[in-house]
């Protein structure tokens, strides 16, 4: 009607009204602010600190602090790059104080001689159910690292090796695509040092992640990937070495994070599913399909022959290159298995 106001006129600015509310310590308004970028800031802990647990506690930590600190943002950074400034310093703080590598259990089998003695640290998968929001948010125009690849579990175990400051240079850079004042403001800074830092991070994570990164993978659920990831099924279900080793590359390698064992190449990987394969016996083992990662994965199920039912044995990640599969990696069922929406048994199977 002629001579009413619109809600254009009457709040030109409906995020400034809510960033208003919420420094007079409304708490609706706070939550109605930060909700857009809290799954984006728990996957930003996650690469930081390789663990999702610690990626939850840390999110409400990072909200905590901007809730108590919000009367003193005064608005000269977007709200979304003081948010990762809050959530990266504390991931930081938290670095400093953990030890090095958490306690990891042993395989329960004689496992051979591993090729190499990795340090994976603290390193878990992520369930492609958090990411949905994330992968489709493109990193700046100059950023390094393509949105799917940030993700992949050879980046995150990279970052995990690297020191604490050259990680998180190289995430806001890099994979979110921060402009490089805008790092050097965030961990207190100056522009020189964020650029040495970040040469130094990308030598150290291009050695480190360069051998899976020859060939690209092929598109989630795509014809190719279901291909290779079938062929391992079968094969694994099976206890096939053979069939295994047809699907992997001639370089593929095998993690149990964050146990330090690692087995690099055809005739170490074959060894160790020997190994596994007389454990296991004549139980019959099931595998349930999720994503970690945005990468296939399953859900190992180990039958126990007295109690009739197929206990948890661990989550197995698959990286696909082309047609074949160049890492796998197993992690214990325990903390993860929940968090993927997996059950810890399967009754009659």
């Amino acid at each position: 009607m002629k001579g009413m106001a619109t809600a254009r006129e009457i709040d030109p600015d409906p995020s400034h009204a809510l960033l208003e509310r919420a420094r007079a310590g409304d708490e609706h308004a706070f939550s109605t602010l930060t909700k857009p970028y809290r799954r984006e800031l728990q996957f930003h802990c996650y690469r930081m600190l390789g663990s999702l647990h610690d990626a939850e506690d840390m999110l409400q930590e990072t909200l905590l602090a901007a809730w108590r600190g919000l009367p003193a943002f005064e608005g000269r950074s977007s709200l979304r790059a003081w948010l990762y400034r809050i959530a990266t310093n504390r991931c930081l703080n938290a670095l400093r104080s953990r030890p090095a590598r958490p306690d990891s259990p042993d395989p329960p089998f004689e496992a051979p001689e591993p090729t190499g003695w990795g340090d994976p640290g603290w390193l878990q998968p992520y369930p492609e159910a958090l990411l949905e929001g994330i992968a489709d948010r493109a990193p700046g125009p100059d950023a390094r690292y393509e949105t799917r690849e940030g993700i992949e579990l050879s980046f995150i175990a990279g970052l995990q090796k690297l020191p604490a400051r050259q990680r998180a240079s190289l995430v806001l850079r890099d994979a979110l695509g921060f402009d490089t004042n805008e790092v050097a403001q965030m961990l207190d800074a100056s522009d020189a040092s964020i650029k040495s830092a970040l040469q130094r991070a990308r030598t150290n994570l291009d050695e480190r992640t360069g051998a899976l990164g020859r060939e690209r993978a092929p598109a989630p659920r795509s014809p190719r990937e279901r291909a290779a990831v079938d062929r391992f099924a079968d094969s694994f279900l099976a206890a096939d070495v053979d069939g295994l080793l047809a699907v992997l590359t001639d370089d593929a390698r095998l993690s149990m994070p964050p146990a330090p064992h690692e087995y690099e190449g055809l005739a170490a990987i074959a060894a160790f599913q020997r190994a596994s394969f007389a454990h296991r016996g004549d139980r019959h083992v099931y595998l349930l399909p999720t994503r970690a990662n945005t990468q296939p994965a399953f859900g190992a199920y180990l039958e126990d022959l007295q109690e009739g039912v197929a206990r948890a044995a661990g989550l197995i990640v698959l990286t696909v290159r082309g047609e074949e599969i160049a890492a796998i990696t197993r992690f214990h069922y325990d903390e993860v298995f929940p968090r993927f929406g997996l059950p810890l048994e399967l009754r009659n199977p």
